[in-house]
Order: C-alpha cells, then sequence, then structure tokens
C-alpha cells in the first residue's frame, strides 16, 4: 500500500491532483479541504489511500492523516462508498464532520448529495464512539480569483464530482450574484447543500 506521494504538484483542481513523482504522474482525488490546502503550493506531501477494484485502480489524496481517517471511517459504515465519502469531506472539514457526528446531527449530513437519511443515521451510530469532538480549527481560505474564472472552476469541479452542468452553473451563479466575495471552495460548498 502507498502511505504518502512526495511531489511536484503538476495539476490541481478542485476534484482531483496530478502529483508527479520520480517521473511518474499519480492521479489523486481529493477533497476541497485538501484543494485548499495545495492551493496555490507547487510541490507537496499527499497521504494516500489505494482502492483497488475489477474496473479501477483509483487513488484518494489527503492533506494530513486526520482527513484519510476519516475517510476510512465513513467507507467503513455499510452504503457509504468512496465517491460519497469523499463529497463528505468536501461538504465538512474534518473538524466540523467530527461535531456534526458527535452532536448526532443528521439534517446536516442529510443535505449531501447522496446521504439519505438512513444512511446519516448509520454513520452517526456507527462512528459516534469512533470521533471524538474537537475545538473547530481555523480553515485557510484561499486566494480569491477572478469572477469568471472562479465560476467556470466551481462548475468544473461541481460536474466532476457528478452534478449535472445547467444545475451547477445555476447554482453556482446564484451563489455569487448574493456572494461575490467568496472564495473558489466556498462557493462549491455552498454549491454542494444546494443541489
Amino acid at each position: 500500500m502507498i502511505e504518502y506521494i512526495k511531489g511536484e504538484i503538476v495539476e490541481l483542481t478542485p476534484a482531483y491532483m496530478i502529483m508527479e513523482c520520480a517521473g511518474i504522474g499519480y492521479q489523486l482525488n481529493i477533497s476541497l479541504n485538501t484543494y485548499s490546502f495545495y492551493n496555490g503550493k507547487t510541490t507537496g506531501k499527499i497521504y494516500v489511500y489505494e482502492v483497488i477494484r475489477e474496473d479501477a485502480h483509483l487513488l484518494f489524496g489527503f492533506a494530513d492523516k486526520a482527513e484519510r481517517e476519516l475517510f476510512l471511517l465513513l467507507i467503513s459504515v455499510s452504503g457509504v462508498g468512496s465517491n460519497t465519502a469523499r463529497m463528505i469531506l468536501s461538504s465538512f472539514s474534518p473538524s466540523d464532520l467530527i461535531q456534526v457526528i458527535a452532536t448526532k446531527d443528521e439534517n446536516s449530513l442529510t443535505a449531501v448529495k447522496g446521504i439519505g437519511l438512513k444512511t446519516a443515521q448509520r454513520i452517526i451510530i456507527d462512528l459516534k464512539n469512533k470521533v471524538k469532538p474537537v475545538e473547530s480549527l481555523g480553515n485557510s481560505s484561499s486566494r480569491a480569483t477572478s469572477g469568471g474564472a472562479m465560476a467556470e472552476e466551481a462548475v468544473a469541479a461541481l460536474i466532476m464530482l457528478g452534478f449535472q452542468k445547467a444545475a451547477s452553473q445555476k447554482a453556482v451563479n446564484s451563489i455569487l450574484k448574493a456572494s461575490p466575495a467568496l472564495t473558489v471552495e466556498q462557493v462549491i460548498k455552498s454549491a454542494l447543500r444546494i443541489l
């Protein structure tokens, strides 16, 4: 199993990154939290979880071990796959997710695409004793991008996460109209709650 990859960040989007290490480019599926951490950086060290299926070999990357541990806990819950876990980690920071589970906040979990009431309840029941509430950590927000480029980047990320292009554009446009000062990550997180 791959523990981490350290190298040059060749490409970075809100849904995936390509990191080159020893002449090999690795595509890693990432959450918005990991995107925020690496945004603007040219090199880095990313912790990895490998998913090997019959039809694909996928790598999921995380900025720190804590986020990877939460990902592993989420995929241990029946009915939560790797993409759903990534969607949850894109909707909440690790500390917020721990708080949601600790306070049994089903409504926040059901706001995430693909999470119904039963799955939210299962996540809370299965993980409530495995996570401990923590003080909310300050999230670093990335530098602001121009409005048009930010909208395009946000829509592209939502499409990669499985949303329809028209619905994604509508959600992003309404969010930016109401709050033009948001960062790309904040726009995508808001859109995930709407879609």
